[in-house]
């Protein structure tokens, strides 16, 4: 295991586990935290027995929202607006061979998430607000704990819909959904934002990481890492083009999937009745 300042890092069984690390704060957001989760992602791409991602939070919350203390601080001329400056952000590379880039559509803070080509799963096991929030809707997935519970909390602190929301979340849940959650900024729990799109799957609180694991292992133990990278990409990058590009994208990419050693791995196995045994390749 690996530890940041607010943040750990540890890989098992072909997952890579990051654990926002405050507990005694409900896990809130510093500069400190999203340099280790920054890092961490880093060198979950570039570990080939890292097939998939989760990110959770110590202790009984994921995450509190930024720092209360560092928003205390802003000036009215929005000075230390940013948890971590543009000129301090940590470089991270998530280059990868596998289909498009989508850097160029997402450039805020944590675009790089859907640039990684591996999946990146929140797994919120408690309270979520505010920045917290945003961070998950940059994650390919989110499953919820039965102790989950969903704020906004923007319009309570005379904000704004920040870091990428006002796009991200009408796309998961609808615009009526998504202004509901804006500008009350209520409390939801983990079961409504199920229903509402908001996360895959609600677990209960007492099995929650014992099911998330679950799923990120049969990720990392039964299907290509190649055609999740790829896949991955296809889905964020068609977000930006109408069905013939996106179609045309996929007949090409389909024709780079024949040759690949994947492929021969993904019938093989079928064929042959065990195992599959990918490689990435």
């Amino acid at each position: 295991m690996s530890e940041a300042p607010h943040s750990t890092y540890e890989v098992k069984d072909g997952i890579g586990l990051i654990t926002l690390n405050r507990p005694d704060k409900l896990n809130a957001w510093t500069a400190e935290m999203e340099q280790g989760v920054k890092r961490a992602i880093g060198q979950a791409v570039k570990d080939d027995a890292v097939r998939a991602i989760i990110i959770t939070g110590a202790g009984r919350g994921f995450c509190a929202g930024a720092d209360m203390n560092l928003l205390q601080k802003i000036t009215p001329e929005g000075e230390r607006r940013n948890i971590v400056n543009k000129d301090e952000e940590e470089a991270v590379d998530v280059s990868s061979d596998f289909g498009p880039s989508v850097l160029e559509h997402f450039e805020g803070r944590f675009g790089y998430l859907f640039e990684c080509p591996k999946p990146v799963i929140a797994a919120i096991n408690g309270p979520c607000a505010g920045l917290g929030m945003v961070f998950t809707l940059f994650c390919d997935m989110r499953f919820a704990s039965t102790d989950a519970k969903f704020t906004t909390a923007f319009s309570q602190r005379g904000l704004v819909a920040e870091h990428g929301i006002a796009w991200l979340l009408p796309r998961l849940v609808g615009s009526a959904h998504a202004l509901d959650l804006l500008l009350s900024a209520r409390k939801v729990p983990g079961e409504e934002a199920e229903r509402m799109g908001l996360v895959n799957k609600t677990f209960s609180a007492d099995a929650f990481m014992d099911n998330v694991m679950d799923y990120a292992r049969h990720l990392a133990g039964n299907v290509s890492p190649r055609s999740m990278a790829v896949m991955k990409r296809q889905v964020y990058k068609s977000l930006f083009q109408d069905f013939n590009v996106s179609t045309d994208m996929a007949d090409k990419e389909m024709q780079k999937s024949f040759s690949s050693d994947d492929f021969k791995e993904g019938v093989a196995h079928f064929v042959e009745k065990r195992a599959a045994n990918f490689k990435g390749r």
